[in-house]
């Protein structure tokens, strides 16, 4: 049973979505009005995933995420009626997992979706491999940790999915669009998603950063 954390100042919106994922996820839902009810609620309880809207009062979601990964590397799905571009990547840049804008098309039903897609992304992988090594970079499957020279990067979920994928699929050119279905499971999207995370990757990656080629017109791939 997932256990899902709703935040927003709204209660007819948490309720509509404690009733879609109760009832579709069969999810353990825990209710926060505010990002400071959130940030204490997290200190104290472990959580699956968070729905957190974006203006609230006291401490809004962008403030909240932040605060929320420096002690738990819990996945996050920005719920906002702002759906401004700048809204949308300056969210995926403190770490959010996904955004949806909550305007008159806002469906609980995809807004679940999109979950089960984070969710069965948090499936540790199979032991059928434990490391991936290129140089000093070393990708520990298992333990789902990234090494740059023996240092140990902080990557947030989609950041590292999107660095093992590319790494599963070396030396092959990945279009946008792809990455895009494959990774966060959308048919159609905002394919500006994925250079953002590759540019964080690329920051992250240091003296490898190169590793990760940028295909012209296509995509990008990793060169093995």
């Amino acid at each position: 049973m997932p256990k899902l954390l709703i935040v927003d100042d709204e209660n007819k919106i948490r309720t509509v979505i404690k009733e879609y994922a109760e009832a579709l996820l069969d999810a353990e839902v825990t209710e926060a009005p505010d990002g400071m009810d959130a940030v204490a609620l997290v200190r104290d309880n472990d959580y699956d995933i968070i729905v957190m809207d974006v203006m609230m009062p006291k401490l809004d979601g962008f403030s909240a995420v932040k605060e929320i990964k420096k002690i738990k590397d819990i996945p996050v799905i920005m719920l906002s009626a702002r759906g401004e571009e700048y809204d949308k990547l300056f969210g995926f840049e403190v770490g959010v997992d996904d955004y949806v804008v909550k305007d008159g098309k806002f469906s609980p039903k995809e807004l679940m979706a999109r979950i089960k897609v984070i969710l069965a992304r948090r499936v540790p992988a199979e032991n059928t491999s434990d490391k991936l090594i290129f140089d000093g970079l070393i990708i520990d499957i298992l333990a789902k940790d990234v090494t740059i020279d023996g240092n140990k990067i902080e990557l947030t979920p989609k950041e590292y999915d999107l660095l093992l994928y590319l790494v599963r699929n070396k030396n092959i050119a990945l279009s946008r669009d792809t990455l895009l279905s494959d990774i966060w499971g959308y048919e159609f999207g905002d394919v500006r998603t994925i250079d953002t995370h590759v540019k964080n990757l690329r920051s992250y990656l240091g003296p490898y950063r190169n590793k990760i080629a940028t295909v012209r017109g296509t995509g990008y791939k990793f060169e093995g």
